[in-house]
């Protein structure tokens, strides 16, 4: 009878995560790095979620945290499994940076975790060296998002990198008449973890300038009008990995033929 209810005992946290997974989570809190070691960058960035007290495995996000400052987490609750890190994972997720919020630095031994080696993700892009494949016509409007962290206008490694690469190979191949590029900002206000967030209107032009410079190093020949937006909606673009804050800070390039 012991070892049937030990057993229960064991399950139950299981299935109440089972309940959970795919839940969206969303707070403010301040980062903090554990030390793992199974290989180069396998360190771990964990969160605590304020409200519940919980700590969470945020190290799959393509934003990765400055640990002096507070990050918005925004993510899904991952599938039960081995804890890496020493938390149940948030995948998809992101971290955005707060730069108007310091936090203190703090630093956890590996205690045991592994952490997790470093590997390419799905989202990454060849060397410039490496010929892209020509994508195929006939070829029509078509919009490519590109996404950013909140309230700022920075391009994210690797992430932004990939998704400015698929539409490049694109507007290369395709030749439309012109592009129209679009910046968002989530400019109304929510509350998160007690606080009022809302993104500068300015930054849906800074985006959209942004991107449109990049552009147009990218293919001097394109011609590019750039409008913005505020108060963004969010989209279902499987980009933004079904989150819908990430889906809002946003870019659109549109080919117009």
């Amino acid at each position: 009878m012991k070892t049937v209810a030990a057993l229960l005992m064991l399950a139950a946290p299981l299935a109440a995560h089972a309940e959970e997974t795919g839940k969206l989570v969303r707070f403010v809190a301040c980062p903090t790095y554990r030390n793992a070691d199974s290989g180069r960058k396998s360190g771990c960035w964990l969160v605590e979620d304020p409200a519940t007290g919980r700590r969470w495995d945020t190290s799959l996000s393509p934003y990765k945290p400055d640990w002096n400052f507070a990050v918005l987490v925004e993510g899904k609750v991952a599938a039960a499994g081995p804890e890496a890190c020493g938390a149940p994972v948030l995948d998809p997720v992101r971290t955005s940076r707060l730069l108007d919020q310091s936090c203190p630095r703090h630093m956890l031994p590996a205690e045991g975790y592994p952490g997790r080696r470093y590997k390419l993700s799905g989202r990454y892009i060849d060397p410039l060296s490496v010929a892209r494949a020509v994508p195929p016509g006939p070829y029509g409007e078509r919009v490519f998002p590109v996404y950013f962290e909140f309230d700022n206008d920075f391009l994210i490694y690797q992430y932004d990198d990939y998704l400015l690469d698929k539409a490049e190979t694109w507007l290369k191949a395709a030749k439309p008449r012109k592009v129209v590029v679009t910046g968002y900002a989530a400019t109304d206000p929510v509350t998160v973890s007690g606080q009022r967030l809302a993104e500068r209107p300015l930054v849906a032009r800074e985006r959209a300038e942004a991107i449109a410079e990049s552009l147009r190093r990218l293919i001097p020949e394109l011609v590019i009008e750039t409008r913005w937006q505020t108060g963004a909606r969010p989209t279902d673009e499987p980009e933004a990995d079904g989150l819908p804050g990430q889906s809002q800070r946003r870019v659109e390039i549109r080919a117009v033929f």
